[in-house]
């Protein structure tokens, strides 16, 4: 553990500035756990993250990360209790609007990738306000995961593409991996270097599967209400530790 290294406090200066990973994207794992562990319902579980979303966007900006984007709302997280998932939705939106002059005074632009036309109009309409009133910012790039999978990602540029080919706009000739990468809705965006999942799951549930091909994977045990800045600089120096090869060996690429 980087913690008994450099201690809880000393992390950060530890960190090298020349080889920071431009883009993290984070699982965050745990709210459920959390809030029974305080004899309370899930949602009191999903209501105190937003100090660790907090802590990990300003602690990327600060850094001078390019990208950070978060795991919000899978589509699969649609088949969980109604009232779990109202009271999800009610929460973005009341935090959307909360977090706005966190956003601006740290320089964060909010995006989004994902299905928004799932999304309950409400939500919709304060999730592209927010985008749009950060639009003008040119720090970090916060972007949430909102009805996202993996394979709906992958299916939804499939589509694009056999559309452009079916109206003569591409050929099959001209498909190849860089095709597809821009039909992905992360196109605008470098695909991550680091993943962070918190409370000790050590699987990728449907996030990025095409985008995650060469990422650093971070876990950790720590629940995502309790993630801060500390555990954020620990999972950088653990990359910064790491030596990515990319398929070749290292002689390759110590030349």
């Amino acid at each position: 553990m980087v913690f008994r290294i450099f201690g809880v406090e000393g992390m950060k200066e530890h960190i090298k500035s020349e080889n920071l990973p431009k883009h993290i994207a984070v699982i965050m794992d745990g709210n459920g756990r959390w809030a029974k562990k305080q004899g309370a319902a899930r949602i009191f579980g999903h209501k105190n993250a937003i100090r660790a979303v907090r802590d990990t966007a300003e602690g990327c900006a600060e850094l001078g990360i390019e990208c950070l984007t978060l795991y919000a709302f899978s589509t699969e997280n649609w088949s969980r209790p109604k009232t779990e998932v109202k009271g999800l939705m009610s929460l973005l939106v009341s935090t959307i609007k909360d977090e706005l002059p966190t956003l601006t005074k740290n320089n964060i632009s909010l995006h989004s990738i994902g299905d928004r036309s799932d999304l309950p109009k409400e939500t919709r309409r304060k999730l592209e306000e927010a985008i749009d009133f950060t639009s003008g910012n040119t720090g970090l790039k916060l972007i949430l995961a909102l009805s996202y999978s993996g394979k709906w990602d992958i299916t939804n540029a499939m589509k694009r593409i056999t559309t452009k080919v079916a109206e003569g706009a591409l050929t099959e000739q001209d498909i190849n991996q860089e095709t597809i990468q821009s039909h992905l809705s992360t196109s605008g965006f470098p695909d991550p270097e680091l993943l962070i999942r918190t409370s000790g799951e050590m699987r990728i549930s449907n996030f990025l599967l095409w985008q995650l091909a060469y990422t650093e994977l971070f876990f950790t045990n720590v629940l995502w209400p309790d993630f801060r800045k500390e555990h954020l600089h620990e999972a950088i120096l653990a990359y910064q530790g790491r030596e990515r090869r990319f398929g070749k060996i290292s002689e390759q690429i110590n030349l």
